[in-house]
């Protein structure tokens, strides 16, 4: 795979492909051959069906994408140059699609910006995955099962094969890390595409890894992550490996967050830092109240962990919070201020989250909680959030069916930006999931019951 950036001379490129994101979060894509790519096509886009994108009704599903020329990178397949490009959605009427992800994203910072609270809202997002060398599943009325192989020691073929463990993995090196090498090849085509990143490495578990971007505005850090797990499960294939992003693929083993480091900026500065708890401001403890309260009561949770997958994660013990705390350097926090951080550099990172979640609505949704408890100056000491022990208060809803109940009682912090027919159409797509998951039989209630 070859990544670069576009010269801004479309003679250079043979197909124009325009990348549209579907209500789950997934890139989906339609590629134009160079000779039908005209000045009147980048400004007046081209038609599709939304229908299939999980946005609209098919009797109301014509809409427009048009290319973001500011979003954009080249790929060379196959002996073919594809200019890659971000769209936006417009309706037939000429207005921006109100629900699609990269319209909401924009909209909550338009939205920071008219409270006049900040001017930017910068994320910095860890990518948690694992990586097989092998997968099957399958689900039928008579059977059900899933089966994965690492060379690190997962699996029947690997039984035999040295390894360092389950779950211990964090920071190992080559020769017991065997994936440092498709973690590389994944960071040259990421930083190729001008996504920057951090820094990578083998996570806790077998086969885990995690790669760290670093610090964009909150819409280009939504492309990076989209981008950057197609740019992952794209190499992964060439080399033959699997890559999955779900929360739980394994029994008793190390779940994969989608953890965001975050700040407000005002006229070039940060307002995080202060002389509050943890190095604070009022303005920073009352941000992380305003998550830490939406998450409890389950509405944010829908958009940061929207899969029954998600809870297979969120329970004690693997450094996956599932209460609403805050403290610093703390893991098993939901909100962790780092501890390495000099006075003047505080920011908050939310640990909850996980990559099934739509990354678009996860950030706007995450910093309108933040907004509210600023604009409510909410207190997180004074609310119970400080404990480090979790208690019946203060313990995230535990299943899909829970925080979706949530979001139909608490989203009117949402609706500034997200339109009610999207909040629906959001809850009714889940609990739809979860009806699949939660009426279909495990082999562990075989186990138990039979």
């Amino acid at each position: 795979m070859k990544l670069y950036k576009f010269s801004g001379n479309l003679d250079d490129i043979d197909y124009l492909s325009m990348l549209v994101v579907d209500i789950n979060g997934q890139l989906r894509s339609v590629s134009l051959p160079r000779s039908y790519v005209t000045d009147k096509v980048l400004k007046n886009g081209i038609g599709f069906d939304a229908s299939n994108f999980g946005f609209a009704q098919v009797h109301h599903s014509d809409m427009v994408a048009i290319p973001d020329m500011q979003a954009t990178f080249v790929e060379e397949r196959d002996g073919f140059r594809i200019l890659h490009a971000f769209c936006d959605v417009w309706t037939t009427q000429g207005e921006l699609f109100e629900q699609y992800p990269r319209t909401i994203a924009k909209k909550a910072v338009e939205h920071m910006k008219k409270t006049g609270i900040g001017d930017d809202a910068k994320m910095l997002v860890e990518l948690e995955f694992y990586v097989f060398d092998d997968v099957k599943y399958s689900t039928t009325v008579s059977h059900s099962y899933y089966m994965v192989e690492s060379c690190e020691g997962i699996g029947e073929n690997y039984e035999d094969v040295p390894r360092f463990g389950l779950s211990k993995g964090y920071h190992r090196l080559t020769p017991d890390d065997r994936y440092n090498q498709l973690r590389n090849e994944v960071v040259a085509c990421m930083q190729d595409a001008g996504i920057p990143v951090k820094y990578h490495h083998h996570e806790v578990g077998a086969a885990q890894l995690e790669i760290e971007l670093n610090f964009i505005s909150l819409v280009g850090a939504a492309d990076a992550v989209v981008l950057s797990k197609w740019i992952i499960k794209t190499i992964a294939q060439e080399m033959g490996l699997y890559v999955t992003f779900m929360p739980k693929p394994m029994y008793k083993i190390a779940g994969s967050g989608m953890h965001v480091h975050q700040f407000v900026e005002k006229n070039g500065s940060s307002i995080f830092p202060g002389e509050g708890m943890y190095g604070l401001s009022e303005q920073g403890l009352a941000y992380t109240a305003g998550i830490l309260s939406h998450a409890l009561k389950g509405s944010l949770l829908a958009w940061f962990n929207p899969s029954t997958n998600s809870y297979r994660r969120l329970v004690p013990g693997y450094e996956a919070p599932v209460a609403a705390t805050f403290a610093q350097a703390s893991r098993a926090a939901a909100v962790r201020i780092p501890g390495y951080l000099k006075k003047g550099e505080a920011r908050i990172e939310f640990r909850t989250g996980d990559a099934t979640a739509n990354v678009y609505y996860f950030l706007a949704a995450m910093l309108l909680a933040g907004l509210d408890g600023i604009q409510k100056k909410m207190d997180p000491v004074a609310m119970g959030f400080s404990k480090t022990q979790e208690t019946a208060k203060n313990t995230f809803p535990t299943g899909l069916f829970h925080v979706l109940a949530g979001l139909k009682k608490d989203n009117e912090y949402l609706l500034p930006v997200f339109p009610k027919n999207l909040i629906d159409s959001w809850i009714a797509l889940k609990e739809k999931e979860a009806e699949y998951v939660y009426n279909a039989p495990v082999p562990q209630e075989y186990e138990l019951y039979f």
